[in-house]
């Protein structure tokens, strides 16, 4: 019997006001800016509003806050999209803030109207200058006391186009002492002479997103909108443009940000990265965006339960990332397809061997009653990792070595009997015998191993390149600095395993399909491959290697 796990605050509150007649449904928005791609933490967001309406009746929409068209594409709303549905989440309503900009015009009216809004001929640095402190009252603007027909004459006629960039802004009329620095008076419209990704040229002001917001969840009548902490000081005038429009009165609910270590999920930083060309793009799998973590070989499944495991509260918290590769190593055991590859191939060569290919079953995946097995070649020739030999080996190497014995998994019981040297002293081969009467699933020889190793048969072994990817930072946390964070980088990122060997089963792999390299880790095959080179990413080991270096240090 599943354990029912405890309400987080939000879904206490949800069936509270379902419960009191409140709601008879509740409404929730995802609402990103499209001004880059999304990361590991607008996955928790997205887990949380989609998962709310999976939860209880109602509905969640996507809404892009294109509101800056300086900075915004739509290719970052696509990325988007195929990353909200890649999770596993389909939206009710696909809306945008553009799709509001006649009604929120029209908002803006009504509030000059109403004489809520001022036209403002200050400067921005001006306006902020005149802002004041926490502990120091605000002054106010010299263009405050505009009448009502000033105002809506100069906000007609910035709809217009007559004033360049910056001249004039929109400013709510509130109070310039008050306590919360952005009830002074903040800006509702600035102007901004851009081509916007879906309004073209129709506008050359714009509403800042504050304005844009709130009204937005009221015209969808979105009943729980869901920001993050920073996002507090905000809810007052949230709340105060709601209630001076007499509009639907949304909400909005606070949670925490979670951070992950050794990672950084600003947009802004990430798009350096890109444009620097620290990464390969957007989707580099270093990256801590979704595409990027879907390149690597990261499930919806694994990143879903990631964000249900790290909750939701009102406290930040740095969350060790480590718990996220838990997860995506979780659920890969269960799904991956067992294959053998060799990294770093050393040449072996059976010598009472006939030479004639014997086709061995192996399991595809131990954990899983339904994944079948498949075929592997055998023959006298063979490759195993480099690192499987020594020639002098210590106590208590189990792998091969003069007169040593191994088992080679699924196949048979193998003996080193000479090493094979080059000019320069390098050992090229093996030369080896195997007990045919020692076959995997019908052992006859009575001999006993302790070491089991991988392999590949040469003839048929094909050609793979393996990207073997670490954490794109050295530190736990590359902001917290005033170094600039990508002195931070970790140059061992990266590296490229140009000459590896891997059973034939693979040249089967599809983009979709998930496999653990025995011994290896888990990997996934990446879109530069071709039908000459398949290239395979590194998803994940097969334990935790960071936990070890923490421990040691």
């Amino acid at each position: 019997m599943t354990e029912e796990r405890s309400l987080n605050f939000l879904e206490e509150i949800i069936e509270q006001d379902l419960q009191s007649g409140k709601h008879q449904q509740i409404v929730t928005r995802f609402p990103p800016e499209p001004n880059g791609y999304l990361h590991i933490g607008h996955a928790s967001s997205i887990c949380l509003n989609f998962g709310l309406t999976q939860r209880y009746p109602g509905y969640t929409n996507l809404r892009f806050d294109d509101t800056n068209p300086t900075t915004e594409e739509t290719e970052y709303v696509d990325s988007i999209k195929q990353d909200v549905r890649w999770l596993g989440f389909e939206w009710k309503h696909e809306r945008y803030a553009s799709d509001y900009f006649d009604t929120l015009f029209n908002y803006a009216c009504k509030l000059i109207d109403r004489g809520l809004a001022y036209v403002d001929d200050l400067t921005p640095e001006e306006i902020a200058a005149q802002k004041g402190t926490p502990t120091q009252p605000g002054v106010d603007s010299p263009y405050r006391s505009r009448t009502i027909e000033e105002n809506r004459d100069l906000f007609l006629r910035m709809k217009a186009g007559e004033f360049p960039d910056g001249a004039r802004t929109l400013r709510a009329k509130i109070d310039m002492t008050h306590l919360n620095m952005l009830m002074r008076d903040p800006i509702l419209y600035r102007i901004k002479h851009a081509h916007h990704h879906r309004t073209g040229d129709k506008w050359c002001i714009y509403p800042m997103y504050d304005f844009a917001h709130g009204q937005s969840d009221s015209i969808e009548n979105i009943t729980h909108s869901i920001c993050t902490l920073e996002f507090v000081p905000h809810r007052e005038l949230y709340d105060w443009l709601i209630k001076k429009l007499e509009i639907y009165p949304s909400h909005q609910y606070e949670f925490a940000r979670r951070n992950i270590n050794y990672t950084v999920t600003s947009k802004r930083k990430l798009l350096q990265l890109v444009q620097e060309g620290h990464v390969n793009g957007w989707d580099d799998p270093r990256m801590s965006t979704i595409s990027g973590l879907r390149r690597r070989g990261y499930t919806p499944e694994s990143i879903r339960e990631f964000c249900s495991r790290i909750g939701v509260a009102k406290r930040e918290n740095l969350v060790d990332v480590g718990l996220l590769e838990f997860c995506v190593r979780e659920h890969l055991n269960k799904i991956a397809l067992r294959r053998m590859v060799v990294a770093d191939p050393l040449l072996i060569t059976l010598t009472n061997h006939s030479g004639e290919v014997e086709w061995l079953n192996s399991e595809n995946n131990p954990e899983s009653e339904t994944a079948g097995n498949r075929q592997i070649p055998f023959s006298n020739q063979l490759f195993v990792e480099r690192s499987d030999f020594m020639e002098v080996p210590p106590k208590k190497f189990f792998r091969l070595a003069p007169g040593q014995m191994v088992r080679l998994k699924s196949a048979y019981i193998i003996r080193c009997e000479e090493v094979i040297k080059d000019d320069r002293g390098e050992v090229i081969e093996l030369k080896c015998t195997y007990f045919p009467e020692s076959k995997s699933g019908s052992d006859t020889s009575g001999l006993s191993v302790k070491g089991t190793l991988h392999w590949v048969s040469r003839a048929q072994a094909v050609p793979v390149e393996l990207r073997l990817y670490d954490r794109l930072f050295s530190v736990e946390d590359p902001t917290d600095s005033e170094a600039d964070f990508k002195s931070f980088l970790n140059p061992e990122s990266l590296q490229v395993v140009k000459s590896a060997y891997a059973e034939p089963a693979l040249a089967e792999a599809t983009l979709t399909d998930r496999f653990q390299f025995l011994r290896q880790g888990y990997f996934v095959l990446d879109k530069d491959s071709t039908p000459e080179k398949l290239v395979f990413n590194k998803t994940v080991g097969l334990k935790d290697a960071w936990a070890k270096e923490v421990k040691k240090g």
